[in-house]
């Protein structure tokens, strides 16, 4: 092992932020010696599990005001960002790199192949090409910045090339972290660090009156939490352990600091027909009533809704199997309409995925450069990635900021 190694610009962290940050820098300046640094063994480890190993590269929202409106915590600061490097640009540099996407219904962007592993192979390969020298299993333990410019690094791990590596710039991608102390080496650098908590999770309902109905989804539900400003519309499934989908996890991410606040309890009210409000719904059946009494009201599910749902749904209202709609009760019928609109979930915690795991928390985006991604605290020193106060909606929109981040940092290094 060498006791010393120079690079011109050294990369923390073999993600797509880091990659992308690193490509950038190398391309746009061939003379620069770009080394990235990985203390694991693996390389895009999350653009390879994203979307079950499909990676919802980015998402086909190419208006730069319109894309920042789904960052819960960055957007305001993300407009200027986007139109220097937004989604259209993401999906041109895939394509002139051999990388065609395809746009599904909902607006998420996968490649065509549907396997991750075609947006790992090209990032890996266009690094390569671009001559950035990857080292695996390599950690920067200590890192001091030099009083003439530049950062000093000592370095560990079982591929480490050297024991120490002195650069001239130095990008950060390390990711999220979910635990403060995670933050505590950029602290030591001179930064602030916004708390971490968790983003984008799905809810635990112990006692869930829905828990024979794992698998059921519904295409389109609004969650609220009851007494908080908080709801969302969206795709919603039902799980062995509570309820998950995009509703869900859009309204997590949303509420992830006050839902950390409340220690991941309360009641979470889901309209299985948000189309509908109390006094349409009670006009609707009536209508439909007065068309339709000979039908049982359990055997006929309404809305589109998935039967068995909608078996539970008149069960808990406490319609018999055989009650047709002209023999129904008022009163029951007021109970179904209840469940139909606000189905109460007593929600006790939260599962969170441990390989997409998202994090609301990071380096707070006014020491940051938004321009450049450089520090306004550590000359030489930039940011890429979740490791900033960045995050998005579930649809692609982490890695757009990873890539527009990335970029940004490595288009700016490489110019000084």
């Amino acid at each position: 092992m060498k006791d010393l190694l120079s690079a011109d610009v050294a990369v923390l962290g073999g993600g797509a932020a880091g990659f992308f940050g690193a490509i950038a820098c190398a391309e746009a300046n061939p003379k620069l010696s770009v080394v990235l640094l990985e203390k694991t063994t693996k390389l895009l480890s999350k653009v390879r599990i994203s979307g079950g190993g499909r990676c919802n590269v980015t998402h086909h929202c190419y208006e730069p005001a319109e894309l920042a409106r789904h960052y819960p915590r960055g957007g305001k600061q993300l407009k200027e960002p986007f139109r220097q490097f937004g989604a259209h640009d993401t999906v041109r540099w895939f394509e002139a790199r051999g990388v065609k996407l395809k746009t599904e219904p909902d607006g998420r962007m996968f490649p065509v192949t549907d396997s991750s592993e075609t947006i790992a192979q090209a990032l890996e390969d266009a690094a390569r090409r671009a001559g950035v020298r990857v080292l695996l299993s390599t950690a920067a333990d200590h890192i001091e910045p030099r009083p003439e410019g530049g950062f000093h690094l000592m370095l560990s791990g079982a591929q480490a090339p050297a024991r120490q590596l002195q650069v001239r710039r130095l990008l950060v991608a390390t990711g999220g972290n979910p635990k403060s102390a995670g933050y505590d080496w950029l602290r030591q650098l001179g930064h602030s660090v916004c708390e971490p908590v968790p983003s984008l999770f799905t809810f635990n309902v112990p006692n869930s009156p829905l828990k024979d109905l794992m698998g059921v989804s519904v295409p389109h539900a609004r969650v609220v939490l009851a007494g908080e400003k908080l709801e969302y519309e969206g795709p919603l499934l039902v799980t062995h352990w509570g309820v998950s989908g995009p509703a869900v996890l859009k309204l997590s991410a949303w509420g992830a600091r006050r839902l950390s606040e409340l220690q991941y309890t309360g009641t979470a009210l889901v309209s299985w027909v948000p189309t509908h409000k109390e006094e349409s719904m009670r006009q609707w059946l009536h209508e439909y009533r007065a068309a339709n009494g000979k039908k049982t009201v359990l055997a006929n599910p309404l809305f589109g809704l998935p039967q068995r749902l909608w078996r539970t749904l008149v069960e808990q209202a406490g319609i018999g199997i055989e009650t047709r709609w002209s023999e129904l009760a008022g009163k029951l019928q007021n109970r179904l309409v209840e469940l139909l609109l606000r189905t109460p979930l007593a929600v006790r915690g939260k599962t969170t995925f441990k390989e997409e795991f998202v994090t609301c928390g990071g380096i707070p985006l006014g020491e940051v450069d938004m321009k450049t991604m450089e520090s306004r605290r550590v000359p030489g020193l930039h940011f890429a990635g979740e490791v900033l106060d960045i995050d998005g909606i579930t649809g692609g929109f982490n890695f757009q900021a990873a890539w527009t981040t990335g970029f940004l940092a490595g288009r700016a290094m490489a110019g000084r």
